[in-house]
């Protein structure tokens, strides 16, 4: 009987998934001129500078990194 009734659900599509176009609160709130002069800069995300404790754990990954390919290619 459940799977009958699934069968059914399924055939009639109330299952119909999310919207086919998706919109974004940014492209309702401004103009697409705005949007365009947006620049991404990697360092200033959202205000938040990389610190210097964060370029230290970035540099300590990549020194890790190294560290551990040096030791698998000569041992």
């Amino acid at each position: 009987d459940d799977y009958n009734q699934l069968g059914f659900n399924l055939r009639s599509n109330i299952f119909q998934g999310g919207p086919l176009e998706s919109r974004s609160l940014m492209k309702d709130s401004y103009t697409p001129d705005i949007i365009q002069k947006a620049t991404r800069d990697p360092k200033n995300w959202h205000g938040r500078r990389t610190d210097e404790l964060g370029k230290w754990h970035q540099k300590n990954a990549l020194n890790l990194n190294l560290q551990k390919t040096l030791e698998d290619k000569y041992g």
